[in-house]
């Protein structure tokens, strides 16, 4: 592989197992000579991400971080301070909301689960890269987020999580704006659905998957492969002139009509 991200270190979120994008995206950046750092959130995925960080060819610091308390997003930037001095880039890949906020009807989705899919899903990025940014190098830095399709079209069984999806993607939009002084670039992959431990709380997934398969310009389902190679490019010098924008890797799901 390349040697584009020799020296650059960076922070990923949201590994959850060696299905999730999130450890896609960490395995396509070190590939190309990155040196990560991962957040997990309580001791129920600490040994998973553990696990997997240890199959790394360097030791990777691991920092608890729940993103819903504002002291441990601030600790885990502190260790990033200690342990990396500056960081190159982010990978935001965290989401959640309730299973009845997913399952029901958006029309009773309850305030504290709207809420909670929000802060949750939304407001992290916003949180995480506030944290962040004092850590960029003064030449910039570059944060993905994940999303997907469900924030601009109707996903039955989505439902609220869409509305936290397409408030993450705006948020995207106006981070771009702000912290492009600084020549730090923020940008979204929306994949198509892939096999993940947070897709499999959606009712129907399977239907989903092969659905997606039928309708997509390519005739198939995306690869977490793909998405991580989609990550590196956005992360990567290669795409120094791209900022604000959402990629589509979802085999051309998104471009059909019927």
């Amino acid at each position: 592989m390349s040697q584009y991200l020799k020296g650059k270190k960076g922070l990923i979120t949201g590994v959850a197992n060696k299905r999730s994008i999130a450890w896609a995206i960490a395995q396509a950046l070190t590939s190309h000579g990155a040196q990560l750092a991962f957040t997990y959130q309580g001791e129920r995925l600490k040994e998973s991400v553990e696990k997997l960080a240890a199959e790394l060819p360097y030791k990777a610091p691991l920092y608890e971080c729940d993103v819903t308390r504002d002291e441990q997003i601030k600790k885990v930037f502190e260790g990033l301070a200690h342990d990396f001095g500056q960081i190159d880039f982010l990978v935001h890949a965290v989401a959640y909301a309730k299973r009845e906020d997913l399952d029901g009807r958006t029309v009773d989705t309850s305030r504290d689960g709207f809420a909670l899919a929000m802060d949750i899903s939304t407001y992290s990025l916003i949180a995480l890269a506030k944290a962040a940014e004092p850590l960029f190098p003064k030449q910039g830095g570059s944060v993905v987020a994940l999303t997907y399709l469900g924030s601009e079209k109707v996903v039955p069984f989505y439902n609220v999580m869409g509305l936290a999806k397409a408030g993450l993607e705006s948020a995207v939009r106006y981070l771009a704006y702000d912290l492009g002084k600084k020549n730090i670039r923020v940008n979204g992959i929306s994949a198509g659905p892939i096999n993940t431990l947070a897709a499999r709380g959606i009712a129907k997934f399977t239907t989903m998957l092969e659905g997606h398969r039928h309708r997509a310009a390519l005739g198939r389902n995306v690869e977490v492969e793909e998405v991580g190679n989609a990550a590196f490019f956005l992360l990567s010098p290669l795409g120094s002139g791209v900022t604000g924008e959402v990629l589509y890797v979802d085999c051309g799901y998104r471009i059909m009509g019927f």
